[in-house]
């Protein structure tokens, strides 16, 4: 839960302390609240219900929401004065917000966002940008800046934000926190100003996964069920090429994490770039079209392109009447955007909505009811304030195709912090089928604190990076000599595995594969060497037992093999071949 306000300006005035000389570099003044608040306020919850009754499920924590939600009596800003000038205050309570008062939560303020809420950078030049408190120096990331800058200064414990194309997972991302994109749909966007009708939703920002997964109860409206782990998880290899960190600094930590969790039998690789080229079939007509192109083109990057135009078209649909009578003062790259050419036809609305319903399908496909796809969030980490980066081909390519995926496929998605790399906040996304949302925030309870464990073991780890790259050349050669293993190769297996141990010489499996080689072509003394070498690295390693036993056995050492049975099943007591094993031994021996 979020500091007493009473405590709140002492742990503020250490915070301020603490980027003090930061603030010089900033060469502008921090303000008290970070320039997260557009506005405070106090929407209090309802009474709590008598005994025997259970209390309001949020009772206790309080909360903001981004200045793009209606709230009874206030001007709804959506991140522009001419705005705020030209409308009239809310007539009513934007019913995700009453939901969450209802549900006994705080609401203590409204946050600032992006120009009409229309950008992922957190940069308004008419509110200034908040302070990015993990970074003061980086952008804090938008369009909802305010509400994830409140969380991750610990002003509230949760907060409420819009998420088009990257509005909530960017700011999350690039501040430190914990960013939940739920499925399109399933929360009502009435009373809530729109971006762009198909792709906007409702998200949620906050530091605590059991508070995310309390609050995100709620907001979806769902009952108790039984928690299910997911019996696969797809990294897709291609998006964590797109990194502008060394990829193994996200994608380790995570196969770390899940292999304690979950085991390594349900961790898979995935290449999303072939996958949506096979699935999404309307992607072609989308670029023949709009592009005028060869049949050559890359799915990632036609998603984005794709999610870019839906955007600018439906915000045009809604907003440009507005725009075009009271002429606002517009940031000019902003201007630019939303002036472009943005005509659509029937013909490509209709393929438009091919492509998000033959996403969706992919996606399910691929994940079915018990899988998760696991991305990187953004490909580069925050930019610094006033960067000109932001605006770059590369990193709008490389951004919007990651973002897409969930945006137009219309799945969830959480977006997770890993810690720090270069000083700069790191993340990474897991994405559930649409629909999936409470198997995910189940899993991501689940897997937090794992992760961020994992995050801090590796950033304090000696291991270079060129060490943990080797680790994975290893992996890749023991994955070729398992498969000729199983092609009855037994000596192109042993090559493998032995370029495996020269790679990476403290991994038992490697010496216990390589074993099971052996013993296939009688070389049983290499075998019991190997298993030996496999036992001295990993005590409970109940194969090299069971291959040594063999071994011995083959050699004639009886009362060696017994032994090696006889602990396979004290690590395994319901494992039937050393069971088998150690009471044939045993009549033979006497």
């Amino acid at each position: 839960m979020a500091s007493h306000p009473a405590n709140l300006w002492v742990l503020l005035g250490l915070g301020l302390a603490g980027i003090l000389l930061m603030t010089k570099k900033l060469k502008k003044t921090i303000k008290a609240d970070f320039g997260a608040f557009i506005q405070k306020l106090e929407l209090l919850p309802p009474p709590q219900p008598a005994p025997p009754k259970a209390p309001h499920p949020l009772t206790g924590l309080n909360f903001a929401v981004s200045d793009v939600f209606d709230i009874e009596g206030y001007v709804t800003g959506f991140g522009h004065p001419d705005w705020l000038r030209t409308h009239e205050a809310s007539s009513r309570t934007s019913p995700v917000v009453l939901a969450l008062v209802e549900g006994g939560a705080t609401c203590v303020g409204k946050t600032v966002v992006d120009e009409l809420a229309y950008s992922i950078h957190g940069e308004n030049k008419h509110y200034s940008a908040p302070t990015n408190p993990a970074a003061p120096t980086l952008i804090p990331g938008g369009s909802s800046s305010g509400a994830a800058v409140a969380v991750a200064a610990n002003f509230v414990d949760f907060s409420l934000g819009i998420d088009t194309l990257g509005g909530v997972r960017v700011p999350a991302a690039f501040c430190g926190v914990i960013g939940f994109r739920p499925s399109y749909g399933v929360i009502s966007n009435t009373g809530i100003i729109p971006v762009s009708s198909s792709l906007d939703t409702v998200g949620l920002l906050a530091k605590d996964p059991n508070v995310l997964h309390r609050v995100g109860l709620v907001l979806l409206q769902l009952p108790y069920s039984v928690q299910r782990n997911p019996k696969q998880i797809l990294l897709a290899d291609d998006c964590f090429q797109l990194l502008k960190i060394p990829a193994d600094r996200v994608s380790q930590v995570v196969i770390n994490s899940i292999e304690k969790h979950f085991g390594r039998q349900g961790l898979k690789h995935e290449n999303l770039e072939k996958y949506f080229n096979s699935k999404v079939p309307s992607l072609k007509e989308f670029y023949s079209l709009k592009i005028n192109g060869d049949s050559k083109f890359s799915s990632l990057l036609l998603l984005a392109n794709v999610a870019q135009f839906l955007q600018r078209y439906e915000f045009k649909c809604a907003h440009g009447e507005w725009i075009n009578s009271k002429k606002p003062v517009l940031d000019s790259s902003f201007s630019a955007q939303i002036n472009e050419s943005v005509n659509m036809t029937n013909k490509e609305i209709e393929i438009c909505k091919s492509i998000r319903t033959e996403m969706r399908l992919a996606v399910s496909d691929l994940l079915k009811d018990d899988g998760m796809l696991v991305i990187p969030t953004t490909a580069y980490p925050p930019p610094k304030l006033g960067s000109k980066e932001i605006f770059s081909e590369d990193y709008q390519n490389c951004v919007f195709s990651l973002l897409s995926i969930a945006s137009i496929s219309g799945c969830c998605q959480v977006t997770l912090p890993l810690g720090y790399y270069d000083k700069c906040p790191v993340s990474v996304s897991f994405i559930a089928r649409h629909g999936g949302d409470r198997f995910l925030l189940d899993t991501v309870q689940t897997l937090y604190s794992s992760l961020q464990e994992h995050a801090d073991t590796f950033a304090k780890s000696k291991l270079s990076y060129n060490a943990v790259k080797q680790e994975h050349s290893a992996e890749a050669v023991k994955e070729k000599g398992n498969q000729a293993y199983k092609d009855k190769q037994w000596q192109k297996a042993i090559g493998f595995y032995t370029e495996a141990i020269k790679l990476s010489g403290n991994n038992a499996m490697y010496y216990s594969n390589r074993a099971a080689a052996y013993l296939e072509l009688g070389s049983f003394l290499q075998a019991e060497a190997d298993c030996t070498k496999a036992i001295d690295l990993d005590k409970k390693n109940v194969k090299a037992y069971l291959r040594r036993g063999t071994a011995r056995e083959m050699l004639g050492y009886y009362k060696e093999a017994i032994e090696d049975f006889s602990h396979a099943l004290v690590l395994e007591p319901t494992n039937k071949r050393a069971a088998v094993s150690a009471e044939r031994l045993r009549k033979v021996f006497q």
